[in-house]
């Protein structure tokens, strides 16, 4: 039964990613969707009260288009948990108004891309371990960041977002490896849960 519960919090997480009409929609499903699924990274006491997430005001300032440079490389990051050790090959290096990130391709069956990031906001309002500005492996296809065509890629800080073991210590998450910390504060997404 968790197998096909967590099955379904993904289907439902991309299928808020692919269909929410703008940020403000985005935001109130994802709301819901914390409130009430049994797989929600909200502990279950804890939602009964669930007032929603909090997050910075949108704005277009941190907006933009950027290359995807190439540049090879591979990490391994240890979730410290049943996860074990997660493989990553770099899919390039993406030059952002904060800094260069790298993005991430999951060197597993199915792979998936990650661009996690940790910024100068990170244990001072947001998350301290940093956010995701997508995880496609969880669903988190064309918001946060979008296939342009080519090499060329859009992103939208708006959505980054707290992993899961921001909510509860029961999680254990992959996080920004020394590549994608910026000195920067990128003041927009997802602010710190508790």
């Amino acid at each position: 039964m968790e197998a096909l519960e967590l099955t379904d919090f993904r289907a439902a997480t991309a299928r808020i990613y692919l269909e929410a009409t703008g940020l403000k929609d985005f935001r109130a499903r994802r709301d819901e969707l914390f409130a009430t699924h049994p797989q929600s990274a909200i502990p279950a006491a804890e939602r009964p009260g669930f007032q929603g997430l909090r997050y910075y005001e949108p704005h277009d300032d941190v907006i933009c288009e950027v290359d995807l440079r190439p540049e090879p490389g591979e990490i391994d990051i240890d979730t410290g948990g049943p996860d074990g050790v997660v493989r990553y090959t770099r899919a390039g290096v993406l030059e952002t108004p904060f800094g260069e990130l790298s993005l991430w391709w999951i060197r597993a069956y199915g792979g998936g891309l990650f661009l996690p990031v940790r910024d100068a906001t990170c244990g001072k309002g947001t998350y301290g371990g940093g956010r995701y500005l997508t995880d496609t492996v969880k669903g988190t296809h064309g918001r946060g960041l979008t296939v342009l065509g080519g090499s060329r890629v859009r992103l939208d800080f708006n959505y980054l977002y707290n992993p899961s073991c921001a909510y509860d210590d029961q999680w254990l998450c992959p996080l920004a490896p020394p590549e994608n910390r910026v000195t920067a504060a990128i003041e927009a997404g997802e602010l710190t849960y508790h």
